[in-house]
């Protein structure tokens, strides 16, 4: 074909009839070593209104993926027409690659192909070119790649463990292939405390199951413990993402461990207690496990006078793997003391970059008594006959301190006209001080519903821990396909692991002083579900509780912050103009 023919073909044409064969040619297996057109990320949510769409203008895709194993990818090649230069999609294929953290990126145009190598060789260039016929074999790659992620010889076979392969056809996204082999090469590398940090929503268990699975099969680990702190997250493993455990999984219960499974799903409150008799983990030998994975390890396991600890102390030379969406430093605990810096971090920007979790606006709204102040008059007495202390009483004492009755109703009202103003039946969880309030909440929400809440019983429903009906709609609640209930008003049973992909609004009526806590509240609305039509979702803030956003290690903005008056739209304006988007 002479040139002038060449130039007028399309890229697909030059994949097609140049680079594929070129790549074929040196080796590699078309079945299970090259991907064509690997969608990396769907590009982010841009939101207008009611209104969003995906901007598809940012969506990564790489024209190859080379992999060694269909686990483990080891470079990206970017296609370019004829008419450029075969360095044209350089930068492009090096945004890949180190989206991918491999060390091998190359760009062609059919004529020849361009090359980057993260490790060179004394002497070599990074970048070079070379013709067609040229490229590099499997063996090549998988050896720099080897030395780019300093794997060593003998822990080839446990890092190259196939990924469990699911019948729907499901398969790790970029950052949960990053994440898993990370840990794999961890634990390769004999490192016994290893640390996941991973933004709620992005399938963290989908991921710890993908390591376990690998690391089971190799024999690299053969009892493991999944150490959770509720019934329900234990629950949703078993039923979910580990079901593929089959019979060799079983959840603990009544105080029992049982040597006749390997995989064990276990709640803390379950393995000990404050009697040396509650300690049904000393039933087994400090050695009965391999592997101790500690879900939401913020939540106590790295604190030294938890029960979690206790546990981990006795388990002490098993693997500890520590999964959270907010690694927690203070001054009395800290993560990374226990676990070392993390092996991989995946966090709440990143995913709305990415277009993997929902972008969100935030309503504040200032009550007049949370912003002032409120003195009782001289003399006057509670709902018991008690005399209220003569003092200012501010935010931080509402509906915990004291309770105005009057406020209840009016936040009540003000979720209601936006919900009115937008979609009434859009999934929403009330985040409460306590027991009680969510209480008070739920029939201020009957009453400002009216009609939908005398149509529809269900319409809102208090779910907290002491709540046998509340919890029993739990499940309905998260049911994408359950209309009922609409409104949960909760205070801390729903803060983790309720897996609510619908829910559109968050209101946050309850004191936040932790980003632990606020990073986990927010990651009940950060899921998308785009069978459903959800794609964003907004933040009620009565409580300045968003102003948490101001904090350095907060790392997921808003698209817009809105304080509107009584008398405005309760609607959240559109952000600032966007070029790329939908109109």
């Amino acid at each position: 074909m002479d040139s002038k023919e060449k130039k007028k073909l399309s890229e697909s044409d030059i994949c097609d009839l140049f680079i594929t064969p070129a790549i074929k040619d040196a080796g590699w297996n078309p079945m299970t070593q090259i991907r064509r057109e690997v969608t990396l990320t769907p590009g982010p949510v841009v939101v207008r209104g009611n209104m969003s769409s995906r901007n598809t203008k940012k969506k990564k895709f790489a024209d190859y993926v080379l992999s060694w194993e269909p686990s483990t990818p080891v470079a990206v090649v970017e296609a370019k027409e004829n008419n450029y230069s075969a360095s044209h999609g350089m930068q492009q294929a090096l945004g890949y690659a180190e989206i991918l953290e491999v060390p091998s990126a190359f760009s062609s145009n059919g004529d020849a192909f361009a090359s980057h190598n993260k490790v060179p060789k004394d002497g070599e260039d990074i970048e070079t070119e070379f013709a067609m016929g040229v490229f590099p074999s499997p063996e090549e790659l998988w050896q720099r790649y080897k030395i780019f992620r300093g794997i060593e010889d003998a822990n080839e076979a446990l890092v190259l463990q196939p990924y469990h392969l699911d019948p729907s056809g499901k398969e790790p996204r970029y950052y949960q292939v990053e994440a898993i082999n990370r840990t794999i090469e961890a634990v390769a590398n004999k490192q016994k405390r290893i640390l996941l940090v991973m933004a709620t929503g992005t399938g963290k268990t989908y991921t710890t199951f993908q390591i376990i699975w690998r690391l089971w099969k190799a024999k690299a680990v053969k009892r493991v413990l999944f150490l959770v702190d509720r019934n329900i997250l234990a629950d949703q493993t078993r039923v979910n993402d580990f079901q593929p455990f089959g019979s060799k999984m079983t959840k603990i219960k009544n105080r029992k461990i049982d040597p006749s499974y390997e995989i064990h799903l276990g709640l803390y409150q379950a393995l000990t207690g404050p009697d040396e008799e509650d300690k049904v983990y000393k039933t087994v030998s400090p050695d009965f496990f391999d592997l101790i994975v500690i879900d939401e390890c913020h939540r106590g396991s790295a604190a030294e006078d938890s029960s979690w600890r206790e546990i981990l102390d006795y388990f002490s030379g098993a693997i500890h793997l520590g999964l959270t969406a907010t690694p927690r430093e203070t001054q009395y605990i800290s993560n990374i003391t226990y676990f070392g810096e993390p092996v991989y971090t995946y966090s709440l920007k990143q995913g709305i970059e990415d277009g993997f979790l929902a972008p969100y606006k935030v309503v504040r709204i200032d009550i007049d008594k949370d912003v002032e102040g409120w003195m009782p008059p001289p003399g006057m007495k509670d709902d018991l006959g008690n005399e209220i202390e003569s003092r200012t009483y501010n935010q931080a004492d509402m509906d915990r301190v004291l309770v105005l009755n009057q406020r209840t109703k009016l936040v009540a009202e003000r979720v209601m006209k936006l919900l009115r103003a937008t979609d009434p039946f859009s999934k929403t969880i009330i985040f409460c001080e306590d027991i009680d309030h969510a209480e008070r909440m739920r029939k201020a929400i009957v009453n400002a519903a009216g009609k939908l809440a005398i149509d529809n019983p269900k319409y809102v429903m208090r779910i907290t821990g002491d709540s046998v009906e509340g919890k029993n709609e739990l499940d309905n609640f998260i049911d994408p396909q359950s209309r009922f209930p609409v409104i949960a008003t909760t205070s801390e049973l729903m803060t983790t692991g309720v897996d609510a992909r619908t829910c559109k609004l968050i209101v946050l009526d309850k004191t936040i002083n932790s980003m632990t806590t606020f990073k986990q509240i927010i990651g009940r609305g950060t899921r998308i579900a785009e069978e459903y039509s959800k794609y964003y979702f907004t933040i009620m803030d009565f409580k300045k509780a968003t102003e948490l956003f101001k904090d350095e290690d907060f790392d997921g903005e808003p698209v817009v912050i809105y304080e509107p008056d009584d008398d405005d739209d309760p609607v959240p304006p559109d952000p600032a103009d966007d070029s790329d988007a939908p109109r």
